[in-house]
């Protein structure tokens, strides 16, 4: 079974996931990894003579763990994860140095492919918590999901933001176990993300948050995401962290709220935007700056629709450029050359706000429809 041989290497003392990668690929397979010789231990880079003998006795108790660790795991209801698993992330998968493990309460589904992190200061202002609700919200109703740290202040207002929407959802990444509730106010939200998404980490359970894990989890919400959102940060911030790894390490875009000018927790949203992110302003500006949706999210939208919607006549002989589901050609039907705004369509197809936001979002992506100016769209092909 993979996922025991994933699980030995993600408990063992003295390897982070690039030594394990490293090792896996000198021994062939996590399972050939994990009964290593200490020969072959020492000739992987970054181990050597000097560690190897240590990293051998550590993969060998590891063994001992792994059915304890799967024992606790199936009895809190936790999910384990395995980079070998078809429902590994995708976007996660790709970047260089992808936990071996995840630790899944609640669950994650195929739309998460289609997310956006959204990171900031625990101490922000009242206007930095408001706009990341709001943007929250406005993103989880163009159906992204919401990824953020589950720590004080913008990430805990993200996560409640993205669950304000009637079918917003958001998955938190911790610093600890998933068993383990920090900062011990965020317990109702915590259980309430797992319910509306989930809350995963890469640590064994019952890992205390310790200082050092923070700044390695930051690599994973950028993984799972298509793009960073910074909103209020210090220029000392792990939120900077986080969105240096995104364009740096991962290719993935940086989005910056400008805040105001005097208070500190602007300068870093601030030095972002100098050094090339993308000013925030609206919706529109994260949605057009993501760029292409990865080709597997391309068939995620629902495809229930109101028989009302069906029975509109300019939908029926449609030429459609690239293939659409069935609410997103009615969608299309009713744009034209001139702007038509979301409330027109709504009023021209009864399809519910939130998934013809949701719907315009991913013929946006699929480069068929342009946002004009704010809520207002036109067909681009």
């Amino acid at each position: 079974m993979a996922l025991r041989h994933w699980l030995q290497l993600s408990l063992t003392e003295g390897i982070g996931p690039i030594l394990q990668s490293r090792l896996i690929e000198a021994a062939g397979s996590a399972q050939a990894a994990c009964n290593a010789s200490a020969t072959l231990v020492a000739n992987v880079e970054g181990i050597g003579s000097s560690k190897s003998r240590h990293i051998s006795e550590a993969l060998r108790a590891a063994s001992s763990q792994v059915d304890d660790e799967m024992t606790k795991a199936h009895a809190l209801g936790v999910g384990l994860i395995c980079r070998d698993d078809e429902t590994y992330p995708h976007l996660l998968r790709e970047i260089p140095d992808p936990p071996a493990v995840l630790y899944v309460k609640g669950a994650l589904e195929p739309r998460d492919l289609n997310s956006v992190a959204m990171v900031g200061s625990r101490r922000c202002s009242f206007y930095g918590r408001e706009q990341s609700e709001r943007f929250a919200a406005l993103l989880a109703g163009a159906g992204i999901t919401i990824v953020s740290g589950g720590a004080r202040g913008i990430d805990s207002a993200a996560h409640r933001g993205a669950m304000s929407h009637p079918q917003g959802r958001t998955i938190a990444v911790l610093g600890c176990g998933v068993d383990v509730v920090y900062p011990p106010e965020n317990a109702n939200l915590f259980e309430e993300i797992a319910t509306r998404g989930a809350l995963i980490s890469e640590y064994p359970l019952g890992t205390p948050p310790l200082k050092d894990n923070f700044p390695r989890r930051n690599r994973i919400i950028s993984g799972l995401s298509r793009g960073v959102l910074v909103i209020e940060a210090d220029e000392r911030s792990g939120a900077l962290i986080t969105a240096r790894q995104a364009c740096d390490d991962h290719g993935r875009p940086v989005f910056a709220l400008p805040g105001r000018i005097d208070n500190r927790m602007s300068a870093g949203p601030h030095k972002l935007i100098r050094d090339g992110a993308t000013l925030v302003r609206d919706l529109g500006d994260i949605v057009d700056g993501l760029g292409p949706l990865p080709h597997s999210a391309m068939e995620l939208t629902p495809s229930a629709m109101d028989e009302s919607a069906l029975a509109k006549p300019q939908a029926e002989n449609m030429e459609v450029p690239i293939q659409l589901s069935d609410q997103q050609r009615v969608i299309y039907a009713q744009l034209g050359e001139d702007p038509l705004d979301v409330d027109a369509i709504i009023e021209r197809t009864s399809l519910p706000a939130h998934q013809i936001l949701q719907e315009l979002t991913f013929l946006s992506l699929k480069g068929v429809v342009r946002r004009v100016d704010g809520q207002t769209f036109v067909r681009k092909c």
